[in-house]
């Protein structure tokens, strides 16, 4: 039932990006050839006025076709015939979707909820960051070595990204406070199965504006992680061989969902796992490179800067070739991340 579940909310984003860009196109006059949902051979597909509307078989794609994207074409309402404008509105519109969606599932998610800010409320007996010169209760993180710190998690998250000695900025009595070169470092403590920092967080907000604050740091957050994932990834500290594709992303759905108490909480999950797919996707989509919109975006500026020193449009077809030699790319990776999903799954 989970993995059912996961493949329809995998479709859904992949729909709500496409009706980004489909919504954007309609609404600058862009003509649109086909909106399609999923790959594949088509299961139901009817045309309307000029756009072909399609469901296929495989939830791991779709697309917004529209006149002139990757050629010339005498249209007058062909895409590449439009200002740079509408076409930057246009090829952002999906990315934008895929946003705004995740943040409303989170937000439905929060609604009604109590959050935790990173305020310390108190300290653990014998911690020795505790002082005057040091932390106190009452302080709230705000910094920890320039990233910002919206929840206690963070807090544990960028120490250990750490060597131990930090630069650490908190808010007391309305104040920034900054503390450069802390040493802070995990200590045992007497009941504790583990080493800890030594602090306690305790102190609850609610209502909209709660709500509403937390929601967005949380969208916020997991645009944060997704860039962090990167340069890890650049940095070799993570491989490609730890990439997941959809086959992935569908198996760890289904592993939140049992590993949940109760059905409710199972979708529950699963929905805020999704919302962190979806943010996931609009920021992958704008990186700058051939075949996904960050890669058009590019090449809007780029187009638009030969234009200026040779006084001659850039011909389409051009941009289309390189597009598609990254699409080709894409799918190679797409191949590559399946292989590497399916062998996890089979030797878990």
């Amino acid at each position: 039932m989970y993995i059912i579940f996961a493949i329809l909310i995998f479709g859904i984003l992949i729909a709500v990006h496409e009706l980004g860009h489909f919504i954007a196109a309609k609404s600058l006059g862009v003509k649109v050839l086909e909106f399609s949902i999923g790959m594949g051979p088509a299961i139901f597909k009817k045309q309307r006025g000029e756009t072909l509307y399609a469901l296929r078989w495989l939830p791991i794609g779709g697309y917004c076709a529209m006149e002139g994207e990757d050629e010339e074409t005498g249209d007058p309402r062909a895409f590449s015939r439009q200002a740079a404008w509408k076409r930057f509105v246009v090829l952002v519109a999906g990315s934008a979707m895929n946003f705004i969606f995740g943040f409303l599932v989170i937000l439905l998610i929060f609604a009604g909820g109590t959050f935790t800010p990173p305020t310390v409320t108190g300290f653990m007996d014998g911690c020795p960051y505790e002082g005057e010169t040091a932390l106190m209760a009452g302080d709230t993180f705000y910094e920890i070595d320039g990233y910002r710190i919206y929840f206690s998690s963070n807090i544990t998250q960028f120490l250990e990204r750490g060597d131990g000695t930090y630069d650490i900025t908190v808010i007391r009595n309305g104040e920034k406070v900054a503390f450069d070169d802390f040493y802070l470092v995990p200590r045992d403590y007497e009941g504790q199965t583990s080493p800890m920092y030594g602090f306690y967080f305790g102190t609850s907000e609610s209502g909209v504006g709660a709500t509403l604050k937390y929601s967005w740091y949380n969208a916020v957050d997991f645009v944060r992680n997704v860039w962090l994932a990167l340069s890890d990834l650049v940095a070799g500290a993570i491989g490609v061989n730890q990439l997941s594709g959809p086959v992935g992303i569908v198996g760890m759905m289904n592993t939140v969902g049992q590993s949940s108490r109760t059905i409710g909480m199972a979708i529950e999950n699963i929905a805020y796992f999704g919302a962190f797919i979806a943010i996931n996707l609009a920021v992958m989509n704008l990186l700058p490179l051939p075949a996904l919109d960050g890669g058009r975006i590019f090449f809007l500026f780029v187009n638009r800067l030969i234009e200026l020193i040779t006084k001659r449009k850039v011909n389409p077809k051009y941009e289309g070739y390189i597009h598609a030699a990254g699409m080709a790319l894409l799918l190679g990776l797409m191949v590559f991340v399946m292989y590497n999903d399916i062998v996890r799954l089979i030797t878990a």
